[in-house]
């Protein structure tokens, strides 16, 4: 027997060059396929990482914003609250504690504190401190100076943060005491925990006033950056390599490289940040890798497998090799699935944090959105039954009539739904103008249901041409109704109840909403929170007291007097809009 018999090929470096080149292209396919899939997707997946960040960032600042605005009006109607002004002059406290343990239960509030003239906590929801002394503290200093509500933070004793607004009580112009609102902004915190992200908010001087991380509170942001050492060049130069590709990294956070998320708050100069790691990232990454990796390998063990059918002497090893090797295949596509499971069931987890989150916010919407679009819906109700009785009889034509007013309908409840999601803005950044006579008929026509209920006769004087002003149409529509529904109220004990809308504009654009009920014994008080003649459990006097800030905030004045020939007359005088901004608006 020869040489060339008896010895055996050795594969690759002893196979002819064809093979030889089919494995050199394999191999250097494989690497140019895993190099730029890791490029590709390390950019894909980088990037929605960082979109969800944002996302979650502008959430975070609507809910602290959110929360701060809500608050905000508390102080100025606790401070005129008769009872706390009356237990103040006559120093007698026995009902003020409980009174505002029922205040906190409505507003969902952190705590109240009444202080009186002194500084002296005279009433409180925490018990605990009645009694207490704060005359040096900055919400009652503060809140005695100005001659409006106060927003201050300061450190208590135990090393928290207290967040809260305050205003000054006066009777006859003297100042007697003042109130003082205690908002949660910790729960946000808790809230945050949930998320891997690391979060600060910031006040207009850079200190960390809210964060994830306890030991950064009172810190500025570079401050508590640098609490744990970030990795030297070299240890970032060995990290970069090992990832393959290097991420755009915004900073470290206790040595790991992270993107950095910011946005404003939108109150007082806050500012919100957010860290967010890249593991995410790279697991993602490397699992679609590893199945690069595995198919080429395969594609290697074929190749191997037929190259090593030309090596007759050591046949039965190869076998043995390609039988571990298919061995270590599975071994690896296991592994490769039980990845893809782990996957799963990470997304799987991050969908259903995100539904909660959508649900915890539509939970906290549900209340707003059912008391503004009942009355839609009530109208819509009344308005399809009448157009299938239309339709029954062959009368298309006013069919026509009311479905579209049901799409009018329609319009107002998608506008109604577009001014919960810009709640957080205020109110004149979304004035524009608007004409009044369609206001004044989307009000009629909402109230229109409860009214004919009643059998009240409707009247409205609406003039032809347009009426113009600048205004929030949606607050302008809800304190008519507000109108509308005091006068259904004000008429239960009248047999022929009747309400009269009256639109007219000279200098001034006056709506007029007349009823022909009881009328109006207390003028003076009408406008004044907490007063109302309504049975107890059927108001709480506040509607009208709204509804005349709003008018306030759009320019203008309301005003109540009793008719000639009884029942109430209320008037809103609006500033009439340029006939030049009216048409540009059409």
């Amino acid at each position: 027997m020869s040489d060339t018999e008896r010895k055996p090929k050795i594969i690759f470096f002893g196979s002819p060059w064809p093979l030889r080149l089919m494995m050199i292209a394999v191999i250097t396919t494989a690497v140019a396929v895993v190099w730029v899939t890791n490029q590709l997707l390390t950019e894909r997946f980088t990037e929605s990482t960082r979109s969800r960040a944002e996302v979650r960032l502008a959430l975070y600042s609507g809910n602290i914003l959110s929360e701060l605005q809500r608050n905000q009006i508390v102080p100025q109607l606790l401070a005129r609250d008769p009872e706390l002004i009356g237990a103040l002059n006559s120093d007698d406290y026995a009902q003020s504690t409980q009174r505002l343990i029922s205040y906190r239960d409505e507003i969902d509030a952190a705590g109240l504190i009444l202080l009186d003239g002194g500084g002296r906590a005279v009433a409180a929801t925490n018990r605990q401190i009645l009694g207490s002394q704060h005359r040096s503290a900055p919400y009652f200093v503060e809140a005695i100076r100005s001659s409006d509500t106060v927003f201050t933070t300061n450190l208590t004793e135990n090393g928290t943060r207290l967040f809260s607004y305050s205003r000054k009580i006066q009777n006859r112009g003297e100042a007697i005491g003042v109130i003082v609102v205690e908002l949660n902004l910790q729960q946000f915190e808790t809230a945050w925990a949930g998320f891997t992200d690391a979060v600060i908010v910031t006040d207009s001087e850079g200190q960390i006033i809210l964060s994830t991380e306890g030991t950064w509170r009172g810190l500025s942001e570079s401050e508590a950056l640098e609490l744990r050492s970030a990795p030297t060049a070299i240890q970032r130069a060995v990290r970069a390599t090992a990832d393959w590709t290097v991420l755009p990294i915004d900073t470290y956070v206790a040595g790991q490289p992270v993107m950095r998320h910011e946005a404003r708050v939108g109150f007082q100069g806050w500012r919100m940040a957010s860290f967010t790691t890249y593991s995410g990232v790279r697991e993602r990454v490397n699992a679609f890798i590893a199945l690069e990796i595995m198919g080429f390998a395969i594609i290697l063990a074929v190749g191997f497998y037929f190259a090593s059918r030309k090596a007759t002497s050591r046949l039965v090893v190869f076998q043995r090799e390609s039988a571990e090797l298919r061995q270590l295949n599975a071994a690896l596509q296991r592994e490769i699935a039980e990845r893809e499971k782990a996957e799963r069931n990470l997304e799987v987890a991050e969908q259903t944090i995100q539904q909660s989150s959508k649900l915890a916010i539509l939970g906290e919407m549900s209340a707003a959105v059912s008391h503004e679009l009942n009355q839609p819906l009530a109208a819509m109700k009344t308005y399809l039954a009448g157009a299938k009785l239309l339709l029954q009889r062959n009368r298309s034509d006013e069919a026509l009539s009311s479905f579209q007013r049901i799409d009018d309908l329609i319009e107002r409840m998608g506008a109604i739904t577009r001014q919960l999601k810009s709640y957080a803005r205020k109110g004149g950044d979304d004035f524009e103008v608007i004409d009044v006579r369609d206001s004044a008929s989307s009000a009629l026509s909402m109230m229109e249901p409860q009214l004919r209920q009643r059998n009240m006769a409707i009247n409205s004087l609406l003039p032809r041409d347009p009426v113009y002003v600048k205004a929030d149409r949606i607050r302008l529509e809800q304190v008519l109704i507000n109108l509308l529904r005091n006068a259904l109220d004000a008429t239960k004990g009248v047999t022929d109840p009747e309400v009269m809308m009256v639109l007219s504009a000279s200098e001034d654009v006056v709506i007029t909403v007349r009823d022909n009920g009881v009328g109006i014994d207390d003028l003076e008080n009408l406008f004044e929170p907490f007063y109302t003649t309504k049975a107890p459990g059927d108001g709480v006097g506040l509607g009208l007291a709204i509804s005349s800030g709003i008018v306030t905030d759009l320019g203008g004045r309301m005003t109540a007097k009793n008719g000639p020939s009884g029942g109430a007359m209320f008037e809103i005088s609006l500033p009439l809009a340029d006939i030049a901004a009216g048409q540009a608006a059409e």
